[in-house]
């Protein structure tokens, strides 16, 4: 019998498939670049091998490359058998993709199916599914109204964000799926994700919105450290009503002093941060922030860079949005008490947006 195949036809087909592991039968680089999510790279051939057998096939003949490809492959997926997936029982439901439904994942699957496991494989593979998240990022954007929190810098938007997620708000965390905090200082541990697996998880973020109800996102620039936000996203957020978080210069400064601990725990990162911005910003105040970096004095850095660099600019970006703003929430502090109370505010003032 032909192996069954999955043709999902929107990305939230997946989830409802309930398939109890997908396998991604690529190679390592192409598993990091981008993959379905929950996908377990257990590859057909490892880079070194892909790279050999892609060598034969265009410098010696295809019928080689294919005896030498045939015999890494099976014994990469025996391994695979043997090991990862040694104890999955008789019930276990595959799913098994590669990198456009052909040779790879037809090879794992074939084995799989005469071993006994009912073994499903993607229908035009990687591609097709990819083709799925370009659609979704690209062309249909955010399936819900669309809220933006604005507000300067260190006016904790991505916390009091979080807070309306907890509070059963629909939310976008952009710059969570970025793993970036957005500003010049926002490189985050880990790095940033590849721009296709950042389209990836946006993709299904944006799948799994009620259509129904508002979702709020976060005011960000087209790119969000080296990531740029897709097509239909950012014509979304730019055309969206706004909601500006309205927070003074001393408690955001003290704020962001806190919040960026980590990187100003890493040495020479903050000083080598501001020597960055010497072409926007007269010599000797470059000279005063960096003496500031030496001298660890976080807060106050922290309300001069604000007062100088980022509020300017945020007000000038401000101005091309001001028709779209619908409320401010003034808050005083960001206390514990302070976020609460702006986030029960925020959550008001959406009800009155969207009644």
């Amino acid at each position: 019998m032909p192996l069954t195949t999955f043709s999902p036809a929107a990305l939230g087909d997946l989830a409802r498939a309930g398939f109890d592991d997908i396998i991604d039968a690529r190679s390592p680089a192409e598993f990091a670049d981008d993959h379905l999510p929950g996908a377990i790279n257990l590859p057909v051939l490892d880079d070194a091998q892909r790279a050999e057998v892609g060598t034969i096939y265009r410098q010696v003949a295809p019928f080689q490359a294919r005896k030498i490809g045939g015999a890494l492959a099976a014994a990469n997926i025996a391994s695979h058998v043997a090991g990862p997936l040694s104890d999955r029982n008789g019930g276990w439901r595959p799913m098994v993709y590669c990198w456009r439904g052909g040779q790879r994942s037809g090879s794992f699957a074939t084995i799989l199916d005469q071993i006994g496991w009912r073994v499903a494989r993607l229908d035009g593979g990687w591609k097709a599914w990819r083709a799925l998240v370009v659609q979704q990022v690209d062309q249909i954007g955010p399936p819900a109204p669309l809220l933006v929190l604005d507000g300067n810098t260190g006016s904790a938007k991505t916390e009091i964000l979080h807070r309306l997620g907890r509070r059963g708000v629909q939310v976008i965390d952009l710059e969570g799926l970025a793993n970036h905090r957005g500003s010049l200082f926002g490189a985050m541990p880990g790095g940033q994700p590849p721009q296709k697996l950042f389209e990836s998880r946006l993709a299904m973020r944006l799948a799994a919105l009620d259509p129904q109800r508002p979702v709020v996102i976060e005011a960000e620039s087209s790119r969000i450290g080296d990531l740029t936000v897709p097509r239909a996203v950012w014509k979304a957020l730019i055309t969206a009503p706004r909601l500006r978080i309205e927070v003074p210069l001393e408690a955001r400064a003290a704020y962001t002093a806190a919040a960026y601990a980590e990187a100003i725990a890493q040495p020479g990162r903050m000083e080598a941060t501001v020597a960055r911005l010497a072409g926007l910003h007269p010599a000797e105040r470059i000279a005063r922030w960096g003496a500031m970096t030496r001298e660890a004095d976080w807060p106050r850095l922290a309300a001069e860079l604000m007062a100088q660099h980022y509020d300017p600019r945020y007000g000038r970006q401000r101005l091309r949005h001001a028709a779209l703003e619908r409320a401010v929430v003034s808050v005083p502090d960001l206390s514990e008490a302070g976020l609460e109370g702006a986030s029960a505010a925020v959550e008001a003032a959406i009800a009155r947006i969207f009644p």
